[in-house]
This record gives C-alpha cells, sequence and structure tokens, in this order.
C-alpha cells in the first residue's frame, strides 16, 4: 500500500497509455472534443499555480543566481543537447524529443525531488514560474528554429495559443493567491490541488495515447523494435546531461549545497502538459511517446539520484570531527 500511495501516478501512467494506444477505436471520440481538452491544459495549470505562496517565492529572488542558472539549464542547455540526439532517432520521435527539451520546467516532481535530496525547493517555485511564463515565447522560437525547413509552423498562433492556456491561467491563480482567505484556502488544501492537477495530466496523456495507436496502426511502416530503445535511451541520456550540467554549474559558481541540488533538478525536469498541448495541436500523436518517456525517466533517475545525494548528506553530518590533542594547539583538525 506505501509503494502504491507513493508510485501511483507512475502505475496509472502505464495502465492509461496501455488503454489509449490498445483501445483508440472506442475511444477515438474523445479526441475531437477540442474545447474540453483547452479547458484541461489550463485548469491543470491554474491548479498547480494557486498554492504557491509568494513569500517562499520572495525568499527565492532575494538570491536569484541559482533560479537564472536552473532556467538556464532548463531553456538553453537541454535543447541543445536534445539537437543532436535526435538526429539519432526516426523523425516523429525526434520531434518529440525537440519538443520536450524546448518545454518549462515542471512544479510537482521538481520541488518534491529537491527536497527529498536535500536542496532548496522554492527555487523550483522560481524556475517554474519563470520558465513557464516566458514559454509562450521561448518554446515557439526554439522549435521554429529547429523545424524551419521541414514544418510550416504558425509561430504567432503558437505564441499566442500558449499565452492564453499557460501564462493566463498563472497570473490569474497568483492574482487569487494574494487574496487572503483565497490564498490560505488554497495552501491548506495544496495536496488535493495537486492531485486534482495531476489527474488533468493523466486525461491528455490519454488523448495523446489515442491519437499515437491511431497513427501507429494507419501508418505503413511501424516503428522497428530498435527505435524504440533508442528513444528510451535519448530521453534518459538527455534527462542525465542536464542533471550533471545544473550540478556542475552550481558548484563550479559555488553555490551552496542545497542551491545547486535545485539548479540540476529544476534545470533538467520537463513539464507534460505543456509538451502534449504542443505535439498534439501541430505535430501529431507518435511525438508524445518522448515526452512520456522522458516525464518517466526523470522520476525514475531523480530518485536514485535524491536518494544518494541525501545519504551522502546523512553520512557526511554524522561523522565526527576529532579534537586537536592537548598541547598541539595548531594540529588541524582530522576527518576519520
Amino acid at each position: 500500500m506505501d509503494f502504491l500511495r507513493r508510485q501511483w501516478f507512475l502505475l496509472a501512467l502505464v495502465v492509461i497509455l496501455a488503454i489509449g494506444f490498445t483501445g483508440w477505436r472506442g475511444l477515438e471520440p474523445i479526441t475531437k472534443w477540442r474545447t474540453l481538452h483547452l479547458w484541461i491544459v489550463s485548469g491543470t495549470l491554474f491548479c498547480m499555480s494557486l498554492p504557491l505562496q509568494t513569500t517562499l517565492i520572495g525568499r527565492a529572488l532575494a538570491r536569484p543566481w541559482a533560479a537564472i542558472l536552473a532556467v538556464f539549464c532548463n531553456f538553453c542547455i537541454l535543447p541543445l543537447f536534445a539537437w543532436p540526439i535526435a538526429m539519432l532517432l526516426p523523425r516523429p520521435l525526434a520531434m518529440g524529443l525537440l519538443v520536450t527539451a524546448s518545454t518549462p520546467c515542471t512544479l510537482a516532481s521538481a520541488a518534491v525531488w529537491i527536497r527529498r535530496a536535500g536542496g532548496n525547493d522554492a527555487i523550483a517555485m522560481v524556475v517554474t514560474i519563470l520558465t513557464n511564463s516566458t514559454c509562450f515565447l521561448v518554446t515557439p522560437i526554439w522549435l521554429l528554429w529547429f523545424t524551419r525547413t521541414k514544418v510550416d509552423l504558425d509561430w504567432q498562433k503558437m505564441v499566442g495559443q500558449l499565452a492564453l492556456l499557460v501564462v493566463a491561467p498563472m497570473v490569474l491563480a497568483q492574482a487569487l493567491q494574494q487574496i487572503g482567505p483565497i490564498g490560505r484556502w488554497a495552501f491548506a488544501r495544496k495536496q488535493k490541488l495537486s492531485l486534482l492537477a495531476q489527474t488533468g495530466i493523466l486525461s491528455m496523456v490519454l488523448v495523446g495515447a489515442i491519437n499515437s495507436g491511431r497513427e501507429i496502426s494507419q501508418t505503413k511502416e511501424n516503428l522497428p523494435p530498435f527505435a524504440w530503445l533508442q528513444m528510451i535511451a535519448a530521453c534518459a541520456s538527455l534527462h542525465v546531461l542536464g542533471l550533471v550540467a545544473g550540478f556542475t554549474l552550481g558548484r563550479v559558481t559555488r553555490l551552496a549545497r542545497e542551491e545547486w541540488i535545485a539548479v540540476g533538478i529544476a534545470g533538467s525536469q520537463k513539464t507534460l502538459m505543456v509538451g502534449l498541448q504542443i505535439a498534439l495541436e501541430y505535430f501529431g500523436g507518435l511525438t508524445i511517446l518522448p515526452m512520456v518517456t522522458y516525464h518517466v525517466s526523470q522520476l525514475l533517475i531523480d530518485t536514485l539520484v535524491a536518494d544518494r545525494l541525501r545519504a551522502n548528506q546523512t553520512r557526511h553530518e554524522a561523522i565526527p570531527i576529532e579534537s586537536p590533542p592537548k598541547g598541539a594547539p595548531h594540529a588541524t583538525p582530522r576527518i576519520p
């Protein structure tokens, strides 16, 4: 039961993908409810943003260097890493990886895993707000550059849609959060709002899985098994590269331990919701596969990394430091 409580989202993700891929014929009418899909995206981001406390964000902004580095990793380093890796994948999977790398940071898992590793989770809030509030400009620019000779991408339409679907709900949520009773109500129900947001993500995954099942069944050339292995390896490698880049930048710039942990995790995690909407709207169902794979990879990999960082911290804190012997006042303390 403890395992189910902790990993229910991953299990639900697997079940919903299986349902969408195998039962797409009976579920295909769901993909036609475009207005409902847009409301789900906006509502999910609203539920994720409403409990964010401005005071915690202010504390992180008082020392903004860590958040700036994390944003740089998330929006600059990861897309550049993804570009050569995507060249090794079939076209729809390559496009899915590029869409994934161009999307903003996720809040729920980034904050949880940073806290689990002993880092400063307030930085995750700042990175999420900065990347999501600017993704309506940054994400289309990256995708326009990636696809400039292959896809007729309506840049203005994408900018307007992301501003309406992503930025507007977050701005509205933060405005309501400033109203005392509403802010206290949202913070007290943070877990329930998070559960509602995760349900919204799962519903969009179902839509993407249905579209993917239809496209796979109708395409003349099925993806070979090796392509699926390539996709898994590409997604995991991209996330690990982002983690290493974030940790390295944080340590090179002499950030505190809890800050460089936040830079690595927040700088390498990506949101599923925004990427799903872009993929379904502009590139087709198969492009959701790298995004879902990346999301699962970041949860699994960051669990191992966070537990290792926490264990190292606990071990170092438990090591006693020997006092210098009497008569040797200038002796340097030694760590056994």
